[in-house]
């Protein structure tokens, strides 16, 4: 693009106007078209580096509330849904009028089940579980990087301290993801909280329970409550660096799997750009923010700026590239780029595009997607921050 007036012109622009497409169009010569295609696909990235893998982090099974006994719980997950990871992660409270997970042996068995199921390269276990930490988030899933991590339990169980959630936030071997932040009896307030209260993933969307992008959010309204100041939007507004997940929060056995039509029986899955599928290379990149949620089926979202991967934050010298390739079994009815928290460009029935972004906004841009399929299943992919020399 070298057009001297073009930033006069456009925010926005797309490699169908650079000049060598000008100049081809213009040429009046035969094979034009064949030219103008590879003139168009040679501005594309490269391939990822990193490699595509789908799983279910948020279950429960019978040592809590859930329907099935833990075993089913992961062959379910890697026979049936075809997951190439998981996590379980039962209640703390172990489900009311029951023992608690730290009692009967329930903690024990459970990391034993997680080191039992894990195939490295074949089916991922990540150790996790649900813990109740009223008032700064009732609903916490805690995850580890290994298979051997104690229970976090406070001055007080299923309640949290802000010194006890800032030290357990600060380990690099934990993940704290909320869920159902903005429902009523479950919820969570980025606009009262201080920054460093935040977490590093939200869980976006949830099976017949919570769609947390922003405040009325029609599908939102579909699924149940939607207070002001639970949504990933509200924390993004505030600078927080977050990205999102999805996960079915599911109760009996069906985790990954459809249990019904559209929303209500849409699972949530969590796509992880990863280097291998082992617990590690998962845990790093949901650490990293490499990662992404949608509802149900097989919805593949690469989406990069620059060359760089969702959860990155970056500094460039140059107009930022929003590139994005969407592979899922439904085609495409929009992929809207959201930047700075509102729809900044709606592409319609668009599996793969390169945009070119001249206009700074703010001293830091924050850019994601959020995919529409024609059945209505959607995808949200981490944020990538973008600051400018």
């Amino acid at each position: 693009m070298t057009h001297p007036e073009r930033k006069a012109a456009k925010r926005f622009d797309m490699p169908g106007r650079a000049a060598a497409f000008t100049d081809l169009v213009y040429s009046g010569t035969e094979g034009s078209w064949e030219k103008i295609r590879a003139d168009q696909k040679s501005r594309l990235p490269e391939p990822p580096r990193y490699r595509l893998y789908f799983g279910e982090l948020h279950g429960h099974s019978d040592l809590s509330d859930g329907g099935v006994p833990i075993d089913d719980y992961f062959k379910r997950l890697r026979d049936l849904a075809g997951m190439d990871f998981c996590a379980l992660s039962d209640h703390d409270h172990g489900g009311v009028g029951r023992p608690e997970l730290w009692n009967a042996g329930k903690w024990e068995l459970t990391k034993e089940k997680v080191r039992e199921y894990y195939e490295p390269g074949e089916f991922t276990t990540l150790l996790a579980y649900e813990r109740d930490s009223y008032p700064f988030y009732n609903n916490l899933v805690v995850y580890y990087r290994g298979d051997d991590g104690e229970l976090l339990r406070g001055v007080r169980d299923g309640e949290l301290t802000r010194e006890e959630l800032r030290r357990w936030l600060s380990r690099d071997d934990l993940i704290l993801v909320p869920h159902d932040t903005n429902i009523l009896s479950s919820g969570a307030d980025f606009l009262a909280m201080e920054p460093e209260d935040m977490t590093p993933l939200i869980q976006v969307y949830g099976r017949a329970s919570s769609c947390a992008e922003y405040m009325g959010d029609p599908l939102a309204g579909m699924l149940g409550d939607d207070c002001e100041g639970g949504h990933w939007q509200d924390a993004l507004k505030r600078g927080i660096r977050m990205g999102c997940i999805a996960c079915s929060d599911d109760h009996g056995g069906n985790g990954g799997m459809s249990t019904g039509p559209f929303p209500y029986g849409c699972p949530g899955i969590t796509g992880v750009w990863a280097e291998a599928n082992t617990r590690e290379a998962v845990f790093d990149a949901l650490k990293a923010r490499r990662c992404y949620g949608f509802m149900g089926g097989k919805i593949a979202v690469d989406f990069r700026v620059s060359g760089h991967y969702m959860g990155e934050e970056i500094t460039l010298s140059s107009d930022p590239e929003l590139y994005y390739r969407i592979d899922a079994d439904a085609p495409v009815a929009s992929v809207t780029v959201v930047k700075n928290c509102r729809d900044y460009l709606v592409l319609r029935k668009k599996a793969e595009q390169l945009v070119y972004d001249y206009r700074q906004e703010q001293e830091t841009d924050c850019y994601y997607l959020r995919v529409i399929l024609e059945d209505g299943r959607r995808a949200w992919t981490s944020p990538v921050w973008v600051s400018r020399t």
